[in-house]
């Protein structure tokens, strides 16, 4: 089993519920880390929903922010389908709801799209991009979840590191898991929400999720995947953030975006 596999491992309960135990380490700055969590209600609603075994499709609400430890998902499944099934999942602790989601299962392919407008982000090969530590520079607090993720950024969106934000808000790199195992249709749900947010670009702090939205279009090919975040707006307090992931064929495979709290410099 993967890493990803392990720490997102759900266990039925008697009431048709799951357990879960969340690891700390998959976090930001001691913050779980939005993909991962997802990932665990993914794993729920995969387990409720054998004939569709990928998912698809996720809206999440980030309630509270949960601690590492035991935790529950409550899935509800709305309508199975001939090409989907269609679910809720609710992560809970200690009786308080801390993340609610839709989500949807179906059976994707590795084929090519039929049309697309999307390009890959261009950017230097991997090998010239710069590896993210645990102790990012220009963070000023640790990213846990580089423990698992080998992320490489572009060297042209680092100058947020130095002070230095370009202001168009674009962060770009690669993505591999840190232990050589492939990237999958809930796996995709990390880099979807992984790397210095935009708004460290636009020169703004840290982001606080509030709403998510991924698609997960096709099965990955093996090797690293290519990811750009994309900061639209900067308003009331909030920030949008876009992101766009293509698999090493070149094939947009996800795609999310988010609206989330953030501060600005006063």
């Amino acid at each position: 089993m993967s890493d990803f596999d392990v720490a997102t491992t759900v266990r039925p309960r008697s009431d048709g519920g799951f357990d879960a135990e969340l690891d700390g380490r998959w976090s930001a700055g001691g913050v779980p880390h939005g993909g991962y969590l997802l990932g665990v209600l993914g794993r729920a609603a995969a387990a409720a929903s054998a004939e569709h075994p990928h998912l698809t499709s996720v809206s999440a609400s980030f309630l509270r922010t949960p601690q590492p430890g035991p935790a529950r998902v409550d899935v509800d499944v709305l309508r199975v389908g001939r090409s989907t099934t269609q679910l809720r999942a609710a992560l809970r602790q200690d009786d308080a709801l801390v993340l609610d989601a839709l989500l949807t299962q179906g059976v994707l392919d590795d084929a090519d799209p039929w049309w697309s407008a999307v390009s890959p982000a261009e950017m230097p090969d991997e090998a010239d991009c710069v590896r993210i530590p645990v102790e990012a520079p220009g963070a000023g607090f640790r990213v846990e979840l580089m423990e698992f993720v080998d992320q490489r950024l572009d060297p042209g969106v680092l100058g947020f590191a130095m002070g230095k934000p370009t202001g168009r808000g674009v962060i770009a790199g690669y993505n591999r898991f840190a232990d050589g195992t492939d990237w999958t249709p809930l796996s995709l749900l990390i880099p979807l929400d992984a790397g210095p947010p935009a708004s460290f670009d636009v020169g703004a702090g840290r982001l606080l999720t509030q709403q998510f939205t991924a698609y997960i279009r096709s099965l990955p090919a093996p090797g690293p995947v290519r990811f750009e975040l994309r900061a639209r707006q900067v308003s009331g307090g909030r920030i949008d953030q876009d992101a766009l992931v293509w698999d090493s064929k070149g094939r947009l495979v996800g795609q999310s975006t988010q609206l989330a709290a953030v501060r600005v410099p006063e």
